[in-house]
């Protein structure tokens, strides 16, 4: 098995270096820098809360990412499918307004929101999965699985 390489950095901030700004550094460090993302569709899958809930990634974390993203070329957006329970994300058009109400704005984010399996969470794509055990195929959102990267 190989060893992973792992970047880090410590939590302290000075009004130069804020955790966005070393998170960057991070994603240069890691080579990201070096991706080719020119005219390419870029989901970056995030998990954007329900509302009134703090167990999601602030949004001045996904900024960063997305910068870079537009740097390389590359077309970001923000993507999660909806939930099967009947919380505020179990369809496209309140799965959005409960992102926006966490933050997750073009202006916050730097990048849209498209929910990746459509309007009411059934639009996907069955892909063939080889040498399952217990499934041949998995349904996977349709607006990741036609993404470039």
């Amino acid at each position: 098995m190989t060893v992973s390489r792992v970047y880090w950095t410590d939590l302290r901030t000075t009004p130069d270096t804020s955790l966005p700004v070393k998170l960057d550094r991070l994603l240069r460090a890691s080579g990201m820098g070096g991706l080719d993302l020119k005219k390419k569709y870029v989901a970056l899958k995030i998990h954007f809360g329900e509302p009134g809930n703090l167990s999601f990634i602030r949004p001045p974390y996904v900024a960063p990412v997305a910068r870079l993203v537009r740097e390389l070329g590359g077309k970001p957006f923000l993507t999660d499918a909806n939930t099967l329970y009947s919380g505020r994300r179990h369809n496209a058009y309140d799965h959005i307004r409960a992102a926006l109400e966490n933050g997750f704005s073009r202006d916050a984010t730097g990048c849209d929101i498209l929910i990746a399996d459509g309007l009411r969470g059934n639009d996907f794509l069955s892909v063939p999965l080889e040498g399952g055990r217990h499934c041949s195929s998995a349904m996977i959102a349709s607006a990741v699985a036609e993404a470039d990267s």
